[in-house]
């Protein structure tokens, strides 16, 4: 197949959606511009499975432009935007292989057609595409003679890919960037808040103000998810399992407390942990009626739907992306996108001028794999320093910032140890 979309006559729609959000990218039309006069990925293949968004489309074609022959697959089921993919496809010459709402068969197809690309570099977010070239039952083998190294957008892709790096099993050069300073302060943290927040009130229309908004997770993400409903009014109550993540939500302002406790008391759920089974059936028994129970981790693991589904009488899809769930004392639980990210499955993910900086890093990154990756060691690397802060200067400079820098007295006084009292 050269690609595998719903309909490429939803391609005019999506073009105006691409280009809307790239005029909330101008760090990205920098690096674009440089990367049309440069051709710094002339001859890479590019295979990556990144969330089929009008931000995503952004940073396709400027590898394109850059030189890179890529493809792209979804890097999550529910999360591909179909006008987006068929834009990609009739008005850019990309070959996407993307469906909303397509099933984990075809999902993986999916990942397998982009490998069939044979790519230099690969560009991952949640590590499926690296986990899949990895596995013994593919032809990984082969086609991993070719790639001389990859990127991670996710916390949860990177939690991946240095478990195999510690278990010895990777084969390639990763670099990080959900690591970057430039990507998961905000990213994670003003991406995450405010997008999560709009799926949950385009999935169910309720007013925040006054609930117990749960928030299970006080990472990056958690804190921006936190904050937003903070600001909307409602009491925020974190679950946490590391102590120094619990004193710091308290310090914020929040209520910290065990997952039991608060399935009590708790309106609104919301996983953002990057592991399995947070939220489980001893939980749901003791929830309110009609409580509501999302998740904005990568995967769709974090709630326990198969627990749910067990001790249920009763399930009904009452509104698009709700799932109601009876249990035997008829209290209702509503799950919202199927307990995958609602921020992308209900709405339409983080906004433009966040991924600015994200996908930056990605291209950026690109560029420094094409021209060392085959120096460099089979490891999970950070974003080089030098990329991150020229992002951040980049992107002040779009917003039209100016900020002070070091007097030569004061750079000779900071690397020094004679001056003292």
């Amino acid at each position: 197949m050269k690609y595998h979309i719903k309909n490429v006559k939803l391609a005019p729609e999506g073009k105006l959606r691409i280009e809307w959000a790239e005029r909330e990218m101008p760090v990205l039309r920098l690096i674009k511009k440089r990367f049309k006069k440069e051709k710094p990925l002339k001859g890479k293949r590019i295979s990556c499975c990144l969330h089929v968004t009008s931000e995503t489309a952004n940073l396709l074609d400027t590898l394109k432009t850059g030189g890179a022959n890529v493809v792209l697959c979804a890097s999550n089921p529910l999360s591909t935007q179909d006008r987006v993919a068929a834009s990609l496809v009739k008005d850019y010459g990309i070959p996407v292989f993307a469906i909303c709402g397509e099933d984990k068969k075809t999902y993986y197809q999916h990942i397998k057609a982009v490998l069939n690309h044979q790519p230099h570099i690969t560009m991952d977010d949640g590590a499926d595409l690296v986990s899949t070239l990895h596995s013994k039952s593919e032809r990984g083998g082969a086609l991993i003679k070719n790639v001389i190294g990859g990127s991670e957008e996710t916390t949860t892709g990177v939690l991946r890919l240095r478990s195999m790096e510690s278990s010895g099993v990777l084969r390639y050069p990763i670099i990080a960037v959900n690591d970057a300073q430039t990507k998961h302060f905000f990213d994670n943290r003003y991406g995450t808040g405010q997008s999560t927040i709009d799926g949950i009130v385009r999935a169910t229309n309720i007013l925040l103000a006054g609930k117990n908004f749960v928030v299970c997770g006080y990472g990056w993400c958690g804190r921006g998810v936190a904050m937003r409903a903070k600001g909307m009014g409602a009491n925020v109550l974190v679950t946490e399992v590391d102590h120094l993540k619990a004193i710091e939500a308290v310090m914020d302002g929040f209520r910290a407390m065990p997952i039991l406790e608060a399935a009590r008391i708790g309106d609104i759920f919301v996983t953002l942990t990057g592991d399995i089974n947070v939220i489980r059936p001893n939980h749901f028994r003791r929830m309110k009626d009609g409580a509501i129970i999302c998740n904005s981790g990568h995967f769709n693991v974090e709630v326990d739907i198969e627990g749910l589904k067990r001790i249920s009488k009763k399930r009904r899809r009452i509104r698009q992306f709700v799932e109601e769930y009876t249990l035997p004392n008829g209290r209702r639980i509503n799950l919202l996108a199927e307990g995958r990210l609602v921020n992308l499955a209900a709405a339409e993910g983080h906004p433009a001028s966040v991924m600015d900086m994200s996908f930056a890093n990605q291209a950026l990154c690109a560029e420094y794999l094409s021209r060392r990756g085959k120096n460099l060691a089979k490891k999970v690397y950070p974003v080089p320093q030098s990329i991150d802060r020229k992002i951040a200067r980049l992107k002040l400079k779009t917003m039209g910032i100016k900020i002070d820098g070091l007097t030569g007295e004061q750079k000779k006084y900071l690397s020094s140890w004679e001056m003292g009292t």
